[in-house]
């Protein structure tokens, strides 16, 4: 993936008291030039917007931010109809659509609304099955008979859309081998960073798994969810003493994530603040402003 091609995000706030908070500041970022916003996915808690709900709502009040959840709760959301639902907010949003993509990680929530509990192994497979079916089902073509251990159709027409890319919240070995072979981008989980030794250790598997299918490893981005602060002063270090990324001024932030592009291969940036919670609007009015632009050029030069 060539280093100029780095998008920059941010976390946004899903819960129902904070829809017109939701809306002011992807609007804000919409204006300020941020490709994207995440939303988290948890259909269990009563108190969040339903992800997909939210995409929709806030990509009509937009014109050139993209949405994703990050990550969708796949197991509460069949593949086929995940497929008619992305397919589809695509079309209305001329393709300002990203899948994220999970197979599953509190699975005693996801139980409580009555979705069969699978292992670790099933969910996985389960998961590679959905990424495959629902790019069988965009893009058109003749009608999709698919026979997966986990998902079946019988001659389903595939939606005239193109498929949104993929990204996924892969970990486990097996996950990050299905997204070698089948997705089109990565999140490290648990915001681990490019130096950290969750990335050292994945980024290899995927790489490896998408050679053995035939595909370069560079068509699978990867995207980091990166907690944070912007300072109006450097800091004398701008990791905890774990290792963390705990941010710093405008400048070590550009230095900091120059260094990710060029090096480490990263190919964009979702910011959340401390506890993955939503940035407040002066802090994302920084980092589409100050941090997004400026890395672009550095890295451009």
């Amino acid at each position: 993936m060539s280093p100029p091609d780095i998008v920059f995000g941010f976390g946004a706030h899903s819960g129902i008291d904070d829809i017109p908070e939701l809306l002011r500041m992807a609007q804000q970022a919409d204006r300020d030039g941020l490709d994207l916003f995440t939303l988290s996915d948890h259909p269990y808690i009563g108190g969040r917007l339903d992800a997909y709900a939210a995409l929709g709502f806030i990509l009509g009040r937009t014109q050139r931010i993209a949405g994703f959840a990050n990550v969708t709760n796949l197991p509460t959301r069949p593949a086929p109809m995940l497929a008619r639902t992305v397919t589809s907010l695509s079309a209305l949003s001329e393709g300002r659509v990203v899948l994220g993509l999970g197979a599953g990680g509190l699975w005693d929530r996801i139980t409580d609304m009555g979705v069969p509990r699978l292992s670790p192994g099933a969910a996985v497979d389960a998961f590679e099955e959905a990424i495959v079916l629902v790019k069988l089902l965009s893009g058109g073509g003749p009608p999709v008979t698919y026979q997966g251990t986990h998902y079946q159709v019988n001659k389903i027409e595939p939606a005239p859309v193109a498929a949104p890319p993929v990204w996924t919240g892969s970990v486990g070995p097996k996950s990050l081998a299905a997204t070698g072979r089948v997705a089109d981008g990565w999140i490290p989980g648990h915001a681990a960073d490019w130096l950290s030794e969750r990335y050292r250790t994945s980024r290899p598997i995927i790489d490896q798994a998408a050679t053995s299918a035939g595909r370069e490893p560079s068509e699978i981005r990867t995207v980091f969810n990166l907690p944070g602060r912007i300072t109006e002063r450097p800091l004398p270090a701008t990791r905890d003493r774990d290792g963390r990324w705990i941010g710093g001024s405008t400048g070590q932030w550009v230095e900091e994530l120059t260094g990710a592009v060029l090096e480490h291969g990263a190919s964009g940036f979702t910011l959340f603040t401390a506890g993955h919670d939503a940035p407040d609007r002066t802090l994302l009015a920084r980092w589409a402003q100050e941090i997004a632009p400026a890395v672009r050029e550095a890295v451009a030069e």
